[in-house]
């Protein structure tokens, strides 16, 4: 296919916005790309308004549904600016061979970095001593260190093992569960392996790096929360999805979880009506861990040259699997 014969829909807001060089890279690759009319995150109904001719999309969290891509009928490649494909009906793509293709390692670093800065925030309630001081007021807060506990994290992959490079330094001890990680990638790391109920019952902090899988639920509930050492910190970047949130909101105002730090929810944007708004001891933000300037140049350059081979009748070299 002429890649310049056909249009290519970037609906993530996110993409480009911190670097030029995707922007170069589609402009080298004669790709006619151009932004949703409408922005991201979009709905089924509105991605199938916008992919009505066009050939390729970069989606972000935008629910890229069968609808959608029944709507679609020029479409030969869906790019994620990013590498969470939950939001994507890949049998749909399958039927159409319609090629997927992701950006794998692109924002380990700016995720793993995030991951720690919550961490760390919200052990020693920075949002607190901010605000109270901001109040006039002069107080101390304390909150649990890191040295000496021990941090657990769910999902050893990129991420996670980035996450552990970084979290070394702060003398912890680290323990991770994912069955599908090999036993020597946890011994390079100097992570020790745990099964996981070892890893929801016996860390002081509990970090989430697993995929939300198609047609899966959460992964901490409930009955997780209550077998959970009192006091336990929660920090999530992956995804929204795998925490019951209405469990999480409980925890917190019991006081059995020490405090949560979410940059993922189950509904994005977050409803403003959302009991996590009004919960104690939570620091929230937006989908954020990726929103660094290298970051952002990674995701958009890979992700247009991915698109631009699939569009020259070349195989890609991050398809989804």
């Amino acid at each position: 296919m002429d890649v310049a014969s056909g249009i290519t829909i970037v609906t993530t807001p996110s993409f480009g916005a911190f670097s030029s060089d995707p922007w170069d890279a589609a402009r080298e690759e004669n790709l006619d790309l151009r932004r949703s009319r409408v922005a991201g995150p979009l709905s089924s109904a509105q991605l199938a308004a916008e992919l009505a001719t066009a050939v390729a999309v970069i989606v972000g969290v935008d629910q890229l549904d069968r609808a959608a891509i029944e709507s679609a009928p020029n479409l030969a490649v869906i790019g994620k600016h990013g590498v969470g494909v939950d939001n994507i009906d890949l049998a749909a793509a399958a039927e159409r061979d319609i090629t997927v293709v992701l950006t794998p390692g692109a924002n380990t670093s700016a995720v793993a970095d995030m991951t720690l800065a919550l961490l760390l925030a919200g052990a020693r309630r920075l949002l607190d001593a901010d605000r109270s001081l901001r109040a006039g007021l002069w107080e101390k807060f304390s909150g649990p260190a890191l040295e000496g506990r021990t941090l657990g994290l769910l999902g050893f992959g990129r991420i996670g093992q980035a996450v552990a490079r970084r979290a070394a330094g702060f003398d912890c001890e680290i323990v991770a569960f994912d069955p599908v990680v090999p036993a020597e990638v946890f011994g390079r790391a100097g992570v020790r392996a745990v099964g996981w109920d070892d890893v929801i019952s016996g860390s002081d902090f509990l970090s989430l790096h697993l995929p939300l899988l198609p047609g899966g639920g959460a992964v901490l509930t409930g009955a997780e929360f209550a077998r959970m050492k009192p006091g336990v910190g929660i920090v999530n970047t992956a995804r929204g999805g795998l925490i019951e949130e209405a469990a999480l909101v409980a925890a917190l105002e019991a006081g059995t979880v020490g405090f949560a730090a979410l940059d993922a929810f189950a509904s994005e944007p977050l409803d403003a009506d959302s009991p996590l708004r009004l919960a104690p001891r939570t620091l929230l933000t937006p989908h954020a861990a990726a929103f660094t300037d290298l970051a952002n140049a990674r995701m958009g350059t890979m992700v247009v040259r991915d698109i631009a081979r699939v569009l020259r009748g070349e195989a890609p070299q991050h398809p989804v699997q």
